[in-house]
């Protein structure tokens, strides 16, 4: 900063350039010239090189580092660079341009460049950039160029020249390989010509030919054919067929080819010889000709209704049909059906003369044309029904920035687009239907001159893409859930082994404090601090679905008979409790006592949001959902369900809410009155039984919650009571007992020594292993945790069993479902102790399982 510069004397400067050029003529790869030593600064376009150094070197060793600094960058780089000399003769390229291109550096070194990578076409192109670069110009331009292989590719190439001493003495070049967006702008263009071709066809034939030719831009089609099917006449025929080795075959009717297969089935279909073979080996088809190397073929279809096919073939090896070419002429053929069913309209109408009116009368997206300004000109069915009127004139009376458009910004941005470019290409507004709903719509568009058409009208084509938003957001929403979940049940997990030790030694110190010692309060303080503890852990487990469920087939009516009479005194006099429920509305496969705790958390929760008093109803009923069951809850799969309704004339919810009431600890009472894991236990218990739970709530409109289990043909189980344990007694059985915790490890162990059991403890599955080995005498119990280093609490018991086959085994954990099934719930009743677990539960569980103690 600060420093005095001078410039360098034009004679050192006539010095690097005379050296840069030897070194050009030499055929050597450019390296930067520094300048020579003296000389107090470099010029304004040369690079600077620190010169501050401790050990200064000799020039020609700065040069050597130097040069070795920029061929590193220049192979280095990400793009293909190439240098020629003035003469445009390849003096060096990185390995980038050799992998672009396929040569290597020996391949084109000293060669024309316009001779190896400028295609036959472009003579016209080198001689002009030539031109330029001799003027000393820099230039841009988006262009292709000829890869070894013949192939060629989309670049964007941005030249300039090596100017010293004022003159041009070589130039660069650098490539952007931007074949992918010329793809995809193919494809954008192909697509609206395809619907342009559509509105404008007066006859199929020209339309399939206009059809071809765009088809062949985007891929081969060379062998291109249309079958049609007539149902009435119940005939195949080829209207439009072109073929390198084929005729085209006459009107037949359904055989078992390829094309018919098509129609048949109404799906695409990507085959090869291989594939062909064992379709016919299953029976699929019957093939009386040897089928071509590559054939493609996509349904006609309209309302899920089948015109017919669109096929591609392929005797080539190089020519080769992908998945997404299956995609692209998946949507040629969305148009091509809409087009030949405008025909055959066209036709039942003694050929009106309202042609392209017909294609879009029938076509599945919205199409319109508005003025500039944004005004309705035409409008068709799809676009009236997108927005929920019942005619044209309705829609055509409408202000769009106040009657269409939810946010007026969308539609100013919509406007200016429009009137900078002349179209509009994918653009996602939000539109207001006529009774209010929402739509996402993404609109493209160019703007319709000719004839007498003004030139500021746009023809737009709106597709209603809601429900895709819906299922994206639901899907994040289920995502956040889950990890949510997975976090809750980790931490539940781990919090059960610490209480597991709080309450196991609070209920010993209980059992040795008489009630009037002065800590005999405190430590029932402690237990209920741990009870309380326990209680949410569970309901955290409940959320995460980690708990253990008894699924049985069950009478929903006969639950929520049995739940109505608690329900009564639990919700207090000033709110009514109404029931309504539907006869024979079959069973369901749930827990009944979880289903009883789901019921109960909804009734608190509408009570709590009344407290005012109100009314709160519970309504079953037998439903089948279908596909039509759309858009609010796209997700629930088809089929027949029991549906439980909880409903409230309450305060309601605003949306904001209800995208977080079944969130862990999302409460909106106030502090100290709510958990928050309320409703997120509902949700967990409802989608461990494989059901559905949806909310609707408006503020001061009240909340109803709908639950949907799925419906099951088979008779309800008996709900039987509880089996009677044996009492917590002891006994002087071995137990060995694997438990990684050591304090959980130590607690157990006490408790069962002071019942008179001989223990043997190991604090992993591998030490288990080598205990049991070396222990001569019977070991009558296990008692394992399930999750532990190495092995698991199940393989330990797989490999413990064979040598001692009348072993008993108790698995312990804080994860219900680690240990069992859902399908083995009932066993898992009898095997199973899920932490924390009280000393006189654990007691008496040991002594349930080994039985009656033989003394």
């Amino acid at each position: 900063m600060g420093d005095r510069v001078t410039r360098a004397p034009q004679s050192k400067e006539l010095v690097r350039a005379k050296k840069l050029r030897q070194a050009l003529e030499r055929g050597a790869p450019p390296a930067f010239i520094p300048p020579v030593a003296g000389s107090s600064v470099a010029p304004s376009s040369s690079l600077s090189w620190n010169p501050a150094e401790k050990n200064p070197k000799k020039p020609e060793e700065v040069l050597s580092i130097h040069r070795q600094y920029l061929e590193q960058l220049f192979q280095s780089s990400p793009d293909p660079l190439i240098i020629a000399d003035a003469s445009f003769h390849t003096q060096c390229v990185n390995q980038e341009f050799q992998r672009m291109f396929g040569y290597s550096a020996a391949e084109i070194q000293g060669q024309p460049i316009d001779e190896f990578i400028f295609p036959p076409d472009r003579a016209a192109e080198a001689d002009w950039i030539a031109q330029r670069l001799q003027r000393g110009e820099h230039l841009t331009l988006e262009t292709q160029r000829r890869c070894k292989d013949g192939t060629l590719l989309d670049v964007f190439v941005s030249a300039s020249p090596l100017i010293i001493g004022g003159k041009p003495v070589a130039s660069y070049a650098v490539y952007r390989d931007i074949s992918e967006r010329k793809r995809a702008e193919a494809l954008s263009s192909a697509l609206y010509r395809i619907a342009e071709k559509a509105s404008a066809a007066q006859d199929l034939q020209q339309f399939f030919a206009a059809i071809h030719g765009i088809v062949d831009e985007l891929m081969c089609a060379r062998n291109f054919a249309i079958a049609i099917y007539d149902p009435e006449s119940q005939l195949l025929s080829f209207p439009y067929f072109v073929d390198e080795q084929e005729s085209a075959p006459a009107p037949a009717k359904l055989a078992t080819g390829l094309a018919e297969y098509v129609v048949r089935t109404g799906e695409s279909l990507l085959c090869t010889p291989e594939l062909a073979q064992q379709m016919q080996k299953r029976g699929e088809i019957n093939l009386t000709s040897p089928p071509p190397l590559h054939w493609l073929g996509v349904p006609l279809k309209v309302n899920h209704h089948i015109l017919g096919a669109l096929v591609l073939k392929s005797y080539s090896k190089n020519t080769r049909f992908r998945e997404r070419d299956k995609d692209v002429l998946t949507l040629v053929s969305q148009q091509l059906a809409a087009a030949i069913d405008r025909k055959r309209n066209e036709q039942a109408l003694r050929r009106s003369e309202v042609c392209y009116r017909s294609l879009v009368q029938t076509a599945v997206y919205g199409i319109y044309r508005s003025s500039v300004e944004g005004n309705f000109l035409d409008v068709n069915p799809a676009l009236i029904g997108m927005l929920g009127y019942n005619s044209a004139l309705e829609v055509l009376a409408l202000d769009p920035q106040k009657d269409v458009f939810v946010d007026p910004a969308e539609y100013s941005r919509l406007v200016d687009e429009f009137r900078r470019t002349g179209r509009m290409d994918g653009f996602e507004v939000r539109w207001k239907r006529k009774d209010g709903v929402t739509i996402t719509v993404r609109i493209s568009g160019r703007a319709v001159a000719g004839g007498d058409e003004p030139s500021d009208v746009l023809e737009a084509i709106a597709e209603d893409i809601t429900e895709r938003r819906v299922l994206e957001d639901q899907f994040r929403q289920s995502q956040k859930m889950e990890a949510v979940g997975r976090l809750a049940g980790g931490i539940a997990h781990d919090f059960n082994n610490l209480l597991m030790v709080i309450s196991g030694y609070t209920e010993v110190l209980l059992d040795q404090l008489t009630l009037s010692h002065p800590l005999h309060a405190k430590a029932e303080a402690i237990q209920q601090a741990s009870d309380r503890a326990t209680t949410l852990t569970r309901q955290l487990l409940a959320f995460s679905r980690k708990q253990l469920l008894e699924l049985k087939v069950i009478d929903v009516n006969a639950i929520v008979e049995d739940m109505e009479r608690l329900l009564r005194p639990l919700i207090g006099e000033h709110i009514e409790l109404t029931t309504s429920l539907a006869p024979n509305i079959g069973c369901t496969r749930a827990d009944a006592g979880q289903l009883e705790q789901v019921i109960m958390n909804l009734v608190v929760n509408a009570k709590d949001a009344m407290p005012d008093g109100g009314k709160i109803c519970i309504r079953t009923a037998s439903v089948t959902l279908d596909d039509s069951y759309r858009p609010e809850n796209t997700f629930i799969k088809s089929g027949p369900y029991v549906m439980i309704s909880v409903s409230d004339n309450g305060q309601g919810m605003d949306r904001e809410t209800q995208v977080r009431i079944f969130e862990p600890f999302f409460t909106t009472k106030e502090k100290g009155k709510g958990t928050g894991l309320g409703l997120s236990t509902v949700y967990g218990i409802i989608k461990q039984s494989g059901g559905y739970i949806f909310v609707q709530s408006e503020q001061g409109r009240g909340t109803v919650f709908n639950i949907y289990f799925p419906r099951i043909d088979e008779p309800s189980e008996a709900l039987g009571a509880t089996p009677v344990s044996l009492a917590a007694a002891g006994g002087s059985e071995t137990v060995l007992l694997v438990e990684d915790e050591d304090s959980v490890r130590q607690l157990v162990r006490e408790t069962l020594q002071s019942r008179g059991y001989r223990v043997l403890e190991a604090a992993n599955g591998d030490a288990a292993l080598t205990l049991a080995a070396s222990h001569a005498h019977a070991i009558h119990l296990v008692i394992t945790d399930i999750v532990m280093p190495g092995l698991s609490g199940h393989e330990l018991v797989q490999k413990l069993l064979p040598a001692r086959p009348a072993m008993k085994v108790l698995y312990l954990s804080g994860y219900a479902q680690d240990a069992f099934s859902p399908a083995d719930a009932a066993e898992a009743q009898k095997t199973f102790l899920q932490k924390p677990f009280t000393l006189q539960s654990l007691t008496r569980k040991v002594r349930e399982i080994l039985g009656p103690p033989t003394n």
